[in-house]
């Protein structure tokens, strides 16, 4: 069984396999991955094709899949670390970002895995990330704006579901709370990215050749960073 991965922009990975019983080309969009199986006489180029051609179907599919259940001892973002805790006394508070402890108290007869405690989970998750992003992004900015000479006008966090950052012809750059989940490099490349738009507000050969002076991995970076999206992706450490 021959086998092809390839990066969609804005999607991610994406399997192509070739078997005997494929009689012709299918798309599948599940919690393990997307997958098009290939019949075994028809050459990858076409399968690729027909995956870039079913982009919007395969965002579509992505948002309907499940999310992964969120555990306890699994790490969010860079410093906090997720905890489920009986309540112990009835109350409002059934979530608390405290410190780098994300902790979800369950209810009387509620599990971890619960819809409930999962969709809380979810929630005080996302607030972690944007509490790191606050602290963590605005100051980086700051620093590469002043080390590259580039100004920009103000920066906000916000929750984006496509895209990991943004500038505006006034020079306001937003960024999106998850980059907090990737590593350092592809987070000082989407800061240089929005950085450079304050002097190039298109993506032409002018905006790739001054990133490039600032980053001469630009362009390897920017295929590499298509292996992330911007969801939320609590993970074990070992």
């Amino acid at each position: 069984m021959a086998t092809k991965r390839i990066t969609l922009e804005g999607i991610g990975e994406v399997l192509l396999v070739k078997t005997k019983s494929s009689k012709q080309l299918r798309l599948s969009v599940t919690s393990k991955g997307i997958r098009v199986s290939v019949p075994s006489w028809t050459p990858f180029l076409v399968a690729e094709q027909f995956a870039r051609a079913q982009r919007d179907w395969i965002l579509r599919h992505q948002d309907s899949q499940p999310r992964r259940p969120i555990v306890e001892g699994q790490r969010v973002g860079r410093l906090h670390t997720v905890f489920f805790e009986p309540l112990s006394t009835p109350g409002k508070v059934l979530s608390r970002v405290s410190g780098t402890k994300i902790v979800i108290y369950l209810k009387p007869g509620e599990t971890a895995a619960t819809s409930n405690a999962q969709t809380r989970a979810a929630l005080a998750c996302e607030r972690a990330l944007r509490k790191e992003a606050e602290q963590l992004l605005p100051p980086r900015l700051a620093a590469l704006s002043a080390q590259y000479e580039l100004p920009y006008r103000t920066v906000a966090v916000k929750k984006l579901t496509r895209r990991w950052g943004s500038c505006d012809s006034h020079k306001n750059i937003v960024l999106n709370l998850y980059l907090t989940e990737l590593p350092w490099q592809y987070i000082d490349y989407v800061l240089l990215h929005e950085l450079t738009h304050t002097v190039h507000m298109h993506h032409g050969p002018d905006f790739w050749a001054f990133l490039t002076k600032l980053i001469p991995r630009a362009k390897d970076v920017r295929r590499e960073l298509r292996q992330y999206q911007p969801v939320l992706n609590p993970r074990l450490e070992n």
